[in-house]
């Protein structure tokens, strides 16, 4: 491994770890190290909010929104004239296939154009008040924001957080998963040759209990944002509330796909199977469950079963459906739910299979589609991060919301039935941040407001709604008389 690693980015400045320490980066396809990073820690995330917060308090902070907007746009322009390069970096990093990887660099490049149009109208109110008074709203900037985004889309996780950080005048420290950082210092590199100011974007490589603690912690950051599971949510709420700072946590979902008996079940069934084995099933808002009308249950499970039966897994260059998950923990964590749900007695009813690109020190595991599943199981109530499906049978509306609502989570809903009239009472019914009607994801959803409830999280990222996270409002009261 290399004695000098230098993916810390401070104050417009490449450094190693103070203590020079480093820590190995193997590709999911084969297990095999590729890279290293700086183990940055405590000692790096005080110089970075440091760096943040001097970037706050120099020219940053009197850069006009169209300003701002115009450096953004010239890194998304950049990120597209790079795409190849970081759709590779990011393929290799979390061993998705190329195709996703690219389509993830491009929603990279989408939420900076987004935002950078969005720069210069985030908007306040004139309140009506006493006679003699002027009453404005203004919304200001947090101030220095801790991001700690994860391995599953590490590029279009800097994009979501970031784009709205900047468009809305604050300075970031980010602190990327130590299995995924490759693409988010090079996305850095970009953003410097885009024209941001040294100290609005810092970078800090490390161990998420080390560096992400400390910057979860810090006294002088003003808001977090932090993706992630909901057992380390908890540490980071309980940090930011012992500094009184606002959060947004994003963290995780259980999501039903619910589909009743007139639904366009081919468009349905090729969804459903292709939400679940997008990134090997990485994904905090994939359907892993999927409800089905008894009275369809055999017909349609029979269409999940024979696309399952078709997916391949295989590494990232082979370009196929699925890819390996992102370590041998995920592996091992993803397979004991496979192995407890057969010893549980619960029918295998298909499985993908493995390209012989796929090798054997891979993190790869099969696709699975399994059903009946009881609404109790850990496979219908707990979040695998896997390929895996669970197929429930359900009776009327009434049951179908009873069991999507049944778990502890409330995330993203997929709702298939032609009926207008029940696609808007059970839409209305359903605990969860976005619901899909005969659709899922929607293309990325930029523009889309998400967030869950519940154990899912709270806040919103994405859209113009994201822009309200990144500001405070103030209100003005003028007498003027």
């Amino acid at each position: 491994m290399p004695s000098e690693v230098r993916t810390i980015f401070i104050g417009g400045e490449w450094s190693a770890a103070q203590s020079h320490d480093s820590l190995e980066v193997r590709s999911p396809t084969d297990g095999e190290v590729f890279g290293a990073i700086s183990r940055g820690g405590k000692p790096e995330i005080e110089r970075a909010v440091d760096a943040a917060r001097a970037a706050l308090a120099g020219p940053w902070s009197t850069t006009a929104g169209f300003e701002r907007g115009r450096i953004m746009s010239k890194l998304s322009a950049l990120i597209l004239d790079h795409l190849e390069e970081l759709a590779q970096l990011e393929a290799r990093d979390t061993g998705k296939p190329i195709t996703q990887a690219r389509t993830d660099i491009r929603a990279t490049a989408r939420y900076f154009e987004f935002y950078a149009g969005a720069a210069d109208k985030v908007l306040g109110d004139v309140l009506p008040f006493l006679d003699g008074y002027q009453v404005t709203v203004q919304r200001e900037p947090r101030g220095v924001c801790g991001l700690i985004i994860p391995w599953n889309y590490p590029a279009s996780m800097f994009g979501r957080t970031i784009g709205p950080a900047l468009a809305t005048g604050n300075t970031v420290v980010l602190k990327p998963a130590e299995d995924a950082s490759m693409s988010c210092a090079r996305l850095t590199a970009l953003a410097h040759e885009a024209g941001l100011p040294a100290g609005v974007i810092n970078l800090v490589t490390g161990l998420g209990e080390e560096a992400g603690a400390a910057l979860s912690q810090h006294p002088d950051v003003d808001f977090l944002s932090f993706t992630g599971s909901p057992e380390v949510g908890t540490l980071i709420q309980t940090a930011a509330a012992r500094n009184h700072v606002p959060c947004v946590l994003e963290l995780g979902g259980k999501s039903p796909q619910i589909v009743f008996d007139d639904a366009d079940f081919e468009r349905a069934a090729q969804t459903i199977v292709g939400v679940i084995t997008q990134n090997a099933g990485q994904t905090c808002s994939a359907g892993s469950r999927v409800l089905v009308q008894r009275s369809a249950y055999d017909r349609f499970v029979g269409m999940l079963k024979a696309r399952m039966s078709a997916v391949r897994v295989g590494a990232p260059e082979a370009d196929l459906e699925c890819g390996p998950v992102i370590n041998r923990t995920q592996a091992q964590k993803v397979q004991g739910f496979l192995d407890r749900a057969r010893g549980d007695g619960i029918d295998v009813i298909a499985q993908g299979s493995l390209d012989r690109s796929a090798v054997r020190t891979g993190y790869f595991v099969l696709p699975t589609l399994f059903g009946p599943v009881p609404t109790t199981h850990e496979l219908a109530q707990d979040e695998v991060f896997g390929p895996v499906l669970a197929a429930i049978p359900f009776e009327d509306e009434a049951e179908a919301i009873a069991i999507a609502n049944g778990t502890a989570y409330g995330l993203v809903a997929g709702l298939w039935t032609e009926n207008g009239a029940r696609q808007m009472r059970v839409a209305k019914k359903l605990r969860v941040g976005q619901v899909f009607v005969n659709n899922y994801g929607a293309g990325g959803g930029i523009e889309l407001p998400f967030g869950g409830v519940k154990r899912s999280g709270h806040g919103r990222e994405k859209g113009l709604e994201a822009l309200k996270e990144y500001t405070v409002a103030k209100t003005v009261v003028l007498r003027h008389g």
